[in-house]
């Protein structure tokens, strides 16, 4: 198997990926580590891969990690494999995947698989892929403020820092967005292929990440106290039922060339322009949970 790794990732995250790689090894399983070095290698790494016939990738690190080794195996009969090594770590609790090395070298090893099929999210002219979820606004706000030795040092706790302040320092200006034709306003928007939001924290019950379609959670109220209320509510598991924010289910979702520049995040990673729409990616690919 190829192993994809973004070398700044920490040494806390590097012993935890030589311990499962070690695991593998002594049971007779081939690894090849290849180290990311830049942006978007991991998706070159991964579609080489691909094209020399590899039966699996698997990607160590987060969700953006993931995301990238996504779609360069998109379109192919590549398995995709995760070492759960990022700070929430959405989607291996979206599938339940441990996080414990032998269970992970396990999993790896017996290769069951189930589909996931990823989102794309449309950005100044190219297709960015993403495998849990897109947020505009006060959640892309978050996301491209927070600070990465922070996010290193104090984990999720991060997150729950950077929206203390946005909650203050955010403008709050109307997202604009149509779902299947139907328009909406909202303070905030996340579209989501997943359950879970910012780690084992409930956002959209019915989505389903193994299928096409996505739920679209709409944070309808502005200002410092829904966003306040809103972030209370999460860890309780009362964001869906929160006032003001609604949950739709939707194929297609355009935002308005009106909007002019809005923050945006994918899979907790900024995003560098605000998408213009978001469809589901043309066909699944084949995830290993066990």
């Amino acid at each position: 198997m190829l192993v994809i790794f973004n070398p700044v990732a920490g040494r806390r995250r590097a012993a935890a990926l030589w311990h499962v790689l070690d695991l593998l090894v002594e049971n007779g399983v081939m690894v090849e580590v290849a180290e990311t070095q830049h942006a978007g290698h991991a998706t070159a790494l991964a579609r080489a891969a691909a094209c020399e016939g590899r039966a699996m990738v698997v990607a160590a690190g987060g969700d953006g990690t993931i995301a990238e080794v996504a779609n360069g195996l998109l379109g192919s009969h590549t398995a995709l494999g995760v070492i759960p090594l990022g700070t929430a770590n959405v989607l291996a609790k979206e599938y339940a995947l441990s996080t414990a090395p032998r269970a992970i070298a396990n999993a790896l090893a017996y290769r069951r698989t189930r589909l996931l099929w990823p989102g794309v999210a449309r950005i100044a002219g190219h297709d960015h892929v993403f495998v849990q979820m897109v947020g505009l606004g006060f959640d892309g706000a978050v996301v491209q403020g927070l600070q990465p030795m922070l996010k290193r040092a104090i984990g999720r706790g991060a997150y729950v820092w950077q929206s203390l302040w946005e909650s203050v320092a955010y403008g709050f200006p109307k997202v604009r967005l149509s779902v299947d034709g139907k328009d909406y306003e909202a303070a905030s928007v996340v579209v989501t292929k997943g359950r879970l939001y910012g780690g084992p924290y409930l956002l959209a019950p019915n989505a389903a990440s193994t299928a096409p379609g996505f739920q679209v959670a709409l944070f309808e109220n502005p200002g410092t106290f829904a966003a306040l209320l809103a972030g209370a509510a999460l860890p309780l598991g009362l964001l869906p039922r929160c006032p003001g924010v609604r949950v739709i289910a939707g194929s297609h979702i355009d935002f308005s060339p009106a909007n002019g520049p809005i923050m945006a995040q994918s899979d907790g990673d900024a995003l560098e322009g605000t998408p213009v729409c978001v469809a589901d990616a043309g066909c699944p690919i084949s995830l290993i949970v066990g």
